[in-house]
């Protein structure tokens, strides 16, 4: 199945699950293994497995032992600096966004605004 915005949230955990278990099942691992390589509860790898929701920590740590951390690269590549945003801020690294121009907070500021 492929990956999709369309799909609920549901769907694309359970087919995670899925997939996760076809390569520990590959990489001829039982639940109990992988959980305890990857520093996990058992009970935790089968609710992943199961499609159900877990913590992203736990996910890495499954991931790093079915040599999968790799390909999160891919998912979420490294975003160096745009060629124009480099000469803008003439090597200066940028530390946070701002708002839109012409957002709805007003213009000036006043202490009485405070209250």
């Amino acid at each position: 199945m492929k990956l999709t915005k369309l799909l609920s949230d549901d769907v694309v955990l359970a087919e995670l699950g899925k997939r996760v278990a076809r390569r520990r099942i590959d990489s001829q691992l039982t639940q109990a293994q992988l959980a305890e390589q990857a520093g996990v509860g058992k009970r935790t790898l089968e609710r992943f497995e199961n499609g159900e929701s877990t913590q992203m920590l736990s996910v890495i740590r499954i991931f790093r032992v079915l040599d999968l951390l790799p390909h999160l690269d891919r998912i979420i590549p490294e975003q160096g600096p745009r060629p124009m945003d480099l000469v803008k801020l003439r090597g200066k690294v940028r530390r946070r966004a701002s708002s839109p121009r012409g957002s709805d907070r007003p213009d000036t500021w006043s202490r009485n605004d405070e209250t």
